[in-house]
């Protein structure tokens, strides 16, 4: 019965550890899914990239639309140039049409005046307006006298034709004058025609009767600028009235849009281009890190997952990773990166597994005795059988508690070494103490510890603590080889950026065949004399690997006479040198 029921339990235990990977795989296949998912759409950096080249541009744009003082430059052209052409009928007026009056005073006569703005300013098709000192008009270019009284001329014609796409243009317009409402504007008054116009509805027609150029500009109710100068007439140095020319003027604004057209047409041309420049910089940042993702997430979700812990190292190959160093870039360093970062990790899963198998088999032999032990206790009636075989279960209980501590503390060795702050030790003192340490008198004799004259800066940099234990495992080491009645000698030189350190023994050697395999993990071999599973092996592998995480190096050799016999081995470490400051 109670066969059957543990048989049950165990039927479910399998059966609930079948589900339970099942699920979890189940909940990362459709994280996993999500990610591509996530791939399928527009990278955000593609967005970013673009977002910020176009902002660019659209500022550079909007600064340029806004041609406010291209406008202002060129409204004074025309000014400058409609105050020549005044100037020009001033003068012809106050050669020609300058009469004496019955008081000897020069006046401008009005027939005379009058035939002269008219015929010149016919050449010009600008509006020519004449006024004399008794504010009076005396000509105006659009007004003709005849028999019936006078008739007032249509302006000059203007161009209405429409230009192509000139709805376009018109909504474009708009958002050109938005624009200029962004920014200070000159507010033009608006012009108003008044019939009997006067001097004083004027302020530039004052100015020129009291000798001075003037210019004006108003806003049309049709639309575009009426600009307007005004000029003295002068005679031997005397104001005889003035000359006021104007003109509705909607080239300006016509310029302006054709200038803002062309602008928005390079912008156009402008922005496609940085558009796809931009498209492309995206893909290349944007592809090689998708693959890198691509890449490890595979391995994650898929590889790892197929395989299980114990083939992870086989499947975690730096060359999973795409090699992308040939960019020469912060994308070929990150490739780089991840692909130092696979490999270690590879070695990594590949030394837990081999440690997980050697302790496996480590810790089954003191089992197997164990089990032996007990199994052939419970048949020997014998008590002195029973009192050796209850010894050997305590040895083998001994051996498993000194077993599983060292397992216990060499598993922690690489956490702890990556914690422990590294500091400058002086190898010099170091040894010193060590010495000291062994001196002290003990119940059981042993080797005598022997440090050979040191000289020269023995620094290094390192975890002093953790460098104590290593030459603590190799001096018990050889003391435990050698005759108590030959030393062991300790030794420590520089030579270039390296400081070596050495341990001697006068013990029986090494094979040949295992100065290599005494490092490995569980490795013995110990004296014939020493009461077997008294040491794990553990020694020498932490050894080695606590000088390979400061960097350095450790070596066994067989020590050899004239004769070029075995007499002793020897432990040499090798570590990287610092350089001590002179203030040092």
């Amino acid at each position: 019965m109670a066969w059957a029921i543990a048989t049950a339990r165990s039927k479910r235990r399998s059966e609930s550890s079948a589900i339970a990977p099942t699920w979890w795989l189940w909940r990362d296949e459709e994280k996993g899914r999500g990610l591509l998912r996530r791939r399928r759409q527009l990278s955000p950096i593609v967005l970013r990239i673009l977002a910020v080249n176009i902002m660019a541009l659209a500022i550079l744009v909007g600064s340029l639309l806004y041609l406010g003082n291209y406008q202002e430059r060129i409204i004074d052209n025309e000014l400058d140039a409609l105050l020549l052409q005044s100037r020009i009928i001033a003068s012809a007026v106050a050669e020609n049409a300058v009469v004496i009056d019955e008081n000897d005073k020069n006046i401008l006569s009005p027939m005379l005046a009058r035939l002269m703005v008219r015929r010149l300013a016919e050449t010009t098709e600008i509006r020519t307006r004449l006024f004399d000192m008794d504010d009076a008009i005396l000509a105006d270019s659009r007004v003709m006298l005849n028999n019936k009284g006078k008739s007032v001329l249509p302006p000059a014609a203007v161009d209405n034709e429409k230009p192509i796409g000139s709805l376009t243009i018109q909504w474009i317009s708009r958002l050109f004058d938005m624009i200029d409402l962004i920014h200070e504007k000159r507010d033009y008054p608006l012009y108003e025609e008044q019939e009997g116009t006067r001097i004083a509805h004027y302020d530039i027609v004052h100015k020129s009767l009291k000798g001075e150029r003037a210019t004006q500009v108003w806003r049309s109710t049709s639309g575009g600028l009426v600009l307007a100068a005004s000029v003295p007439v002068q005679h031997a140095r005397q104001v005889l009235g003035t000359v006021m020319m104007s003109r509705l003027d909607t080239n300006i604004d016509q310029a302006i849009t054709s200038v803002r057209l062309d602008i928005l047409k390079i912008f156009g041309v402008t922005l496609l281009i940085t558009v796809m420049l931009s498209l492309y910089l995206a893909r290349a940042i944007a592809r090689p890190i998708r693959q890198l993702a691509q890449a490890a997430e595979g391995l994650r979700h898929g590889q790892m997952q197929q395989v299980g812990f114990a083939g992870m190292a086989r499947l975690l190959d730096s060359e999973a990773i795409p090699d992308l160093t040939q960019r020469r870039d912060e994308i070929g360093d990150l490739s780089g990166a991840l692909r130092d970062l696979t490999a270690a990790l590879s070695q990594r899963v590949g030394a837990i597994e081999n440690f997980a198998a050697d302790v496996a088999h480590e810790i089954k032999n003191p089992l197997t005795s164990l089990r032996s032990a007990v199994e052939t206790a419970e048949r020997v009636q014998d008590p002195t059988a029973q009192r050796k075989l209850m010894a050997i279960i305590s040895d083998d209980v001994n051996r498993l508690d000194r077993l599983i501590s060292d397992i216990s503390n060499a598993s922690r060795l690489d956490a702890e070494l990556s914690r422990d702050a590294t500091v400058r030790v002086d190898i010099k003192q170091m040894l010193e103490t060590l010495v000291d340490v062994y001196h002290h008198p003990s119940d059981k004799p042993a080797a005598e510890v022997v440090l050979k004259p040191l000289d020269g800066n023995l620094q290094v940099t390192g975890v002093e603590i953790r460098l104590v234990q290593v030459m603590q495992n190799l001096i018990d080491n050889a003391i435990s080889f050698s005759p108590v009645d030959k030393p062991v000698f300790l030794s420590a030189w520089r030579d270039g950026h390296w400081v070596f350190l050495r341990v001697e023994d006068s013990g029986p050697g090494i094979p040949p065949n295992k100065l290599t395999a005494i490092f490995d993990r569980f490795y013995s071999e110990r004296p014939r004399t020493e009461k077997f599973g008294t040491h794990s092996g553990l020694g020498l592998s932490i050894s080695k690997q606590i000088v390979e995480a400061h960097h350095g190096r450790i070596v066994a050799e067989n020590r050899r006479d004239a004769q070029g016999q075995v007499v002793g081995a020897w432990f040499t470490v090798a570590l990287p040198a610092i350089v001590v400051d002179v203030a040092d």
